[in-house]
């Protein structure tokens, strides 16, 4: 029930079949953007219901005065106002068109929301089409922190609301388990299996993880192997350093994740791709070969300084610049060695061949340098018939009463995504890393966010939800619990004051944005509609302290009781379905 959708399809037709197209040739009309034309809330509330750009939209097509074709829209309206449910039409500025709507329609969207339940505002988006979203993916070499926080609750919102708009969603973390990076975090854990056996290692040498999280690992390595690794060349003890601290740091990660309530349908090891009797990496680079996309060739030097390993010589390279990149890629490294790259590739051909037309990967906001390589390489691997969209989570930082709060993984001066959590509470943490668009950064004050004020979104949103189950309590107290059954019954053209309205104008809302969130891929649009669906209850709730005509529980009427009980169920069920799809408990009650 997207009321706006539903009241474009009506209007494009009327004008379509209208005198305002007469004497175009058919050229001419097939020409008109009519796609362009949106009908959505008026910024300004008190200018109606309902705002179209149709008149803007059409005046270049056809040669008018926006204002002199807004002039023929609204007479088109005003005819056929009884099939429209319009009850009155102006024009704003140059020729924007506002239209107040007859009270039933907004009445009737409770009555939808009644019936729908938690169906309410589903789209019929994906319609099964499968697709990958893989977020977090953070080296194991570690407890997650912060930025990885957010990354985590973005992905899980983005693969929850894509979900419920239909898409055949596979979470999927990739475990960068192949690199230097492991090598190192295997000889830290070594250094602190040392440590554990009773040597003094002194400070922690530059370069390693200095980590009191690797202690516990340590014990591990001493209670299984007792002296013995110390006894082997670093050949034979790093193999096995390296897959024990893997294994451990995984472990971390996946407990950090449970607090965060992030769940994986697929954990991917890099390592996986060059396997022994499975080199999938060699595999991906000779399909492309097939198609004459890789050559040797030389790349010219990057731009700025030279990174220390940039090599001035003849390479293995992929033609990405076919398919959008500014640069032709290395896949091979001097040593013989797969460049990360082509590793990248490999797993994006794998999740191709698992049958993932549509990929989504989530990067941290060091990563934009793969935007544009790593689209190409899909589109290359697929031969255009996947695609990639890469989303990238910006920089979170850290106050505390508005003093900046550090954090360095490489000094052990961390803050972890458990300290989070553990300090502010999942919900918290989640609705506060979605209350701002994920390219932008974000500022976490561990105070700020657990005021209970409506300074703070996330109280704010749950106070509103618990205020509904308190509306009812204080109903069966009055009545009985009579009062709260079959309300899909009640009569709601009682529901006819304007905040009343203006209430449910904004429940009407909700179809719209989660629609808009899913094309777009951002679900902190829907934590923002949350906000403003509390405000406006919120702002219905005080208003009824200073007239009581208003208040939603009338103890000397029981009909009108029912009606408005009718109404806080539809601002409940909106609010516990918005914030179940940003992984945020829906409160019953706040202390």
């Amino acid at each position: 029930m997207n009321i706006y959708a539903d009241f474009a399809e009506k209007l494009i037709p009327l004008i379509e079949g209208s005198d305002l197209l007469s004497g175009t040739d058919a050229e001419a009309r097939a020409g008109l953007p009519m796609d362009r034309i949106v009908v959505e809330p008026p910024r300004d509330v008190s200018h109606g219901d309902l705002a179209t750009n149709a008149a803007m939209v059409l005046a270049k097509g056809l040669g008018k005065n926006p204002r002199q074709i807004a002039e023929i829209i609204s007479g088109l309206l005003s005819d056929h106002a009884a099939a429209l449910k319009v009850q009155s039409v102006s024009i704003a500025g140059p020729g924007f068109i506002n239209i107040t709507l007859q009270p039933d329609v907004w009445q009737s969207v409770v009555a939808g929301i009644l019936r729908s339940k938690a169906e309410f505002g589903r789209p019929d988006l994906g319609q099964g089409v499968k697709i990958n979203v893989e977020y977090v993916s953070a080296n194991p070499t570690g407890p997650m922190h912060v930025g990885h926080c957010r990354g985590a609750v973005f992905g899980d919102a983005l693969a929850t609301l894509l979900s419920f708009a239909g898409f055949d969603v596979t979470k999927e973390y990739y475990i960068n388990d192949a690199g230097a990076q492991v090598d190192v975090l295997a000889r830290s854990a070594f250094l602190r299996y040392r440590e554990a056996l009773g040597e003094d290692i002194g400070a922690i040498p530059e370069g390693l993880y200095p980590g009191n999280y690797l202690i516990p690992l340590a014990e591990q390595l001493k209670t299984d192997y007792g002296t013995s690794l110390c006894d082997m060349a670093e050949a034979d003890w790093l193999p096995i350093v390296r897959a024990a601290a893997i294994a451990a740091m995984m472990q971390l990660i996946r407990a950090d994740l449970e607090k965060l309530g992030v769940e994986h349908d697929v954990f991917f090891s890099e390592q996986s791709l060059t396997s022994q009797d499975d080199d999938r990496v060699a595999e991906m680079i000779t399909d492309l070969e097939a198609r004459d996309l890789i050559y040797q060739g030389t790349l010219p030097p990057p731009k700025g300084k030279l990174p220390d390993d940039w090599e001035d010589r003849e390479q293995t390279l992929f033609r990405s610049t076919l398919y959008g990149d500014d640069v032709d890629r290395a896949l091979l490294k001097s040593d013989g060695s797969y460049t990360y790259f082509a590793s990248d590739i490999a797993y994006h051909f794998d999740k191709y061949k698992r049958g993932f037309n549509r990929m989504v990967d989530v990067l941290g906001a060091d990563h934009q340098g793969y935007l544009k390589r790593m689209t190409a390489a899909v589109r290359a691997i697929s031969d255009e018939k996947a695609s990639l969209d890469i989303r990238f989570c910006q920089l979170v930082n850290l106050f505390r009463d508005g003093q900046p709060v550090k954090m360095s993984k490489r000094s052990g001066n961390l803050v972890s995504l458990a300290d989070v959590v553990e300090e502010v509470g999942r919900d918290v943490t989640r609705f506060i890393m979605l209350y701002r668009k994920n390219d932008a950064t974000l500022d976490f004050d561990f105070t700020k966010v657990l005021e209970q004020s409506k300074d703070n979104p996330v109280f704010y949103v749950q106070y509103a939800h618990a205020r509904t189950h308190s509306t009812f309590n204080q109903a069966i107290e009055i009545f009985d619990e009579k009062i709260t059954m079959d309300l899909e019954a009640v009569d709601l053209s009682l529901l006819d004051d304007p905040s009343e309205l203006l209430l449910m104008r904004k429940l009407a809302e909700y179809p719209r944005i989660i629609e808009a969130a899913v094309i777009s891929y951002e679900p902190h649009r829907i934590a923002f509609y949350l906000n403003d669906l509390a405000s406006a209850f919120h702002g219905h709730w005080n208003k009824g302290k200073d007239l009581p005509q208003l208040r939603f529980i009338k103890d000397d009427n029981e009909k009108l009781t029912r009606a408005r009980l009718a109404l806080v169920l539809a601002v409940q069920i909106v609010l516990r379905s918005g914030l179940n799809l940003l992984g945020v408990d829906a409160r019953e009650e706040l202390r």
